[in-house]
């Protein structure tokens, strides 16, 4: 059923953001690098590696340099344009097409390089790799500013290993065992109310048996 809902979901998708496809394409065609799009491995379900689709909106030569994979708020490897297309989500818009596919779905676990695949536990990586990854999820929602998070951080990529990717992995889990038609309109409609207004914390009176987050955490989000 899921899996329909996908299919009918992402054609109607592709038909109603075609008009900024046809504006944004030719902007990064004749700006930055003049890249368009930028295809990265990250890891589907069953552990198999799939080429994820977005808007390019950094440095081709990013992901060796400074933190990698890890992205931090006015990062100086995102182009111009870039920054509006990142906090807009817009950027994201082209995996509409990884859904069509089947390499991903709506909703569910955020596929990750296999860099930082690798700092899950056992648990939470066993749980992922059972699901389609999502154009959106659980964890997407909780870490609407990852990159404002880690931008206060001195050893960014430390923080993330050690605090950002356990608890987002409790959260993966946790959607795994929930997962339901409902949870999937719920992660839906939480997910435009963070784009639209990224601080707001409805979700949390609405998946009230998420895990705790660890004080760290807490005191970087400043909740």
């Amino acid at each position: 059923m899921l899996r329909f809902l996908d299919i009918i979901f992402s054609l109607l998708g592709l038909i109603v953001v075609s008009p900024v496809f046809f504006i944004v394409i030719p902007i990064l065609r004749f700006s930055g690098e003049g890249e368009v799009f930028y295809r990265q491995n990250r890891v589907g379900q069953s552990g198999r590696l799939f080429s994820l689709l977005k808007f390019a909106t950094m440095l081709k030569s990013s992901p060796s340099m400074a933190t990698g994979d890890i992205t931090i708020k006015n990062d100086f490897r995102i182009l111009k344009t870039g920054r509006f297309l990142r906090a807009s989500k817009i950027n994201e818009l082209p995996q509409i097409w990884n859904v069509l596919i089947g390499d991903m779905s709506l909703v569910g676990p955020r596929p990750m390089t296999e860099k930082n695949f690798s700092y899950y536990s056992e648990q939470a990586k066993q749980a992922i790799s059972s699901v389609r990854p999502g154009l959106t999820g659980v964890g997407s929602i909780v870490f609407r500013n990852e990159e404002n998070i880690l931008s206060g951080m001195p050893d960014k990529v430390k923080f993330y290993q050690t605090v950002i990717a356990p608890y987002k992995g409790q959260l993966e889990i946790w959607y795994v065992k929930n997962k339901s038609i409902l949870l999937y309109f719920k992660v839906i409609f939480f997910t435009a109310l963070a784009v639209l207004s990224p601080g707001s914390r409805l979700y949390q009176s609405h998946f009230r048996d998420l895990d705790k987050m660890p004080p760290e955490l807490l005191e970087a989000m400043k909740l």
